[in-house]
Formats: structure tokens, sequence, C-alpha cells
């Protein structure tokens, strides 16, 4: 008896179940569309808009998780937790501003949406620019590239918004199928052959620091993709030498709606 006591407060006493993103799965799988076979998705903004009680109570839930809570999670949730909350937010932004045809377009000059207060996670109010740039890339044990195709700016140029919640237990796969299906996008990712160079998105500029800090250079992060970037045999070697010319394309900022 006493032995089975023990247990049960070892249960209890143990690490948090995992956080419940059912809810934003559920939204995601009813309002997220995909297109192209899946490399990118369009947003049933409106269909979000009808549904905005669910949203906000998945928000709620979020906003709900205290700092050692969050302490408590594991890495992967932790990073899924992030995630989910950086997209769901973003879409919370958008409905805010009454569905405008850019992300771009709210604030002015010296305050965009990514300077915007509108977020109250783990005790206090933040941005989305917080939310990215400091609670996950400035994290060095949540710092994973892969969260440039993951985290979803509610724009065409930007990685599919995923049609399913990130969750701890599915987490690796996940990423790495967001990344596997962004650079298989040939809008956004390519192997020119009459340019001869790699033509990618301007996500490879913007950040191209993280890539660097994980593989040494981008060409040599990007080579293990050849494949679905369309990089001929021939040119992977200087992929790997870090020899190969890139080019970033224009990103296209115009919204992610259906």
């Amino acid at each position: 008896m006493r032995m089975m006591l023990q247990i049960v407060l070892l249960i209890v006493s143990g690490p948090l179940l995992a956080f419940d993103h059912s809810g934003w799965n559920t939204l995601l799988a009813e309002h997220v569309a995909p297109l192209r076979g899946g490399v990118a998705t369009a947003v049933d903004y409106a269909g979000m808009r009808r549904d905005q009680e669910q949203l906000d109570a998945y928000l709620e839930s979020l906003s709900g998780v205290s700092i050692q809570g969050f302490k408590d999670f594991s890495r992967d949730e932790k990073l899924a937790f992030l995630i989910n909350a950086y997209n769901a937010y973003t879409i919370k932004l958008i409905l805010l501003e009454d569905t405008p045809d850019s992300i771009r377009d709210i604030g002015n000059f010296l305050s965009g949406p990514w300077d915007k207060e509108f977020i109250f996670l783990l005790g206090k109010a933040r941005t989305l620019d917080e939310l990215e740039h400091e609670m996950i890339r400035g994290n060095p044990d949540l710092l994973d590239p892969r969260i440039h195709f993951a985290v979803n700016c509610a724009s065409i140029g930007c990685p599919a918004l995923r049609p399913e919640a990130y969750t701890a237990d599915n987490l690796e796969a996940q990423l790495e199928d967001s990344t596997r299906k962004f650079l298989s996008d040939k809008q956004r990712n390519r192997f020119n052959a009459d340019k001869n160079a790699l033509e990618v998105s301007k996500i490879f500029d913007w950040y191209e620091e993280d890539f660097e800090n994980a593989a040494g250079s981008l060409a040599e992060y990007l080579l293990p993709y050849a494949d679905k970037l369309g990089v001929p045999e021939e040119k992977r070697q200087l992929m790997k030498n870090d020899d190969i010319t890139i080019r970033h394309l224009d990103y296209n900022w115009k919204l992610n709606k259906q």
C-alpha cells in the first residue's frame, strides 16, 4: 500500500502533461488549405473570424501557462508551444485589423505589426518580434534553423502555415517535413540552370547567420536538400565547397488568404 502511494505521488509531482493544442489543431484543419501539392497553403480568414471564439479560447489557454509551468515543459514541448503561439497570435493580429491586404499594412512607419504589444504570454505583454527573436532564436536550447519554415508571417512568401498544430511528440518530423516542402516549392526556392545559380527565399538572406551556425555555410546547410531544390549532381560538390552562386528572390508580402 505504501509503495502504491509513493508511485501515485511520483506521478502527480512529475513533469506536467503535454500542453493541449487540440483547439488550434481543429482551427488549422478547418481553415488552412493546401496549394500546389502542399508546398504552400492558404488561410480562410473569414472562417477563422467566424470561429474567433474558439481562437480566443486557445489564446487564453496559452496565456494561462505560468513561467514555472513553461520551465517544466520538455525542450520539444517548449518549442512547439512557442511556434503555435506565434502562428495563432499572427492570425489574431490579422483578424484585429479586419484582414488587410498585407501584414505590413498594419501599424505605421515607427511601429509595425511585429512591434505591436498585443500578446500576453508567460506573465507579460509581448510582441511577435519578442516571441520569435528573443524567446525562440535568442534561446540556444530552442534555436533550430528549421523554425524559419514553421513560424508563419501571414504572407505568400512565407513558408506554409502547417494545417495542423505542432506537438512535442511529432516536432522533429513536422519541422523536417515543413522544411522539405518549402524547399520543394520552385516558386520560392530552385536551381536556375540558365543562370547556374541557386535562387532561394529572402529568408535565407535575413537569417543566414542561423544557417551558417548550424552547418558552416548556407550552401552546406542546403546541401542535404539538393534534390528538393533541383540541384544537378555535378553541382552539389560546389555546394559542399561553399562555391555555388546563391541569389535571393523577391519576397511576396501579400496576405496568404484563400
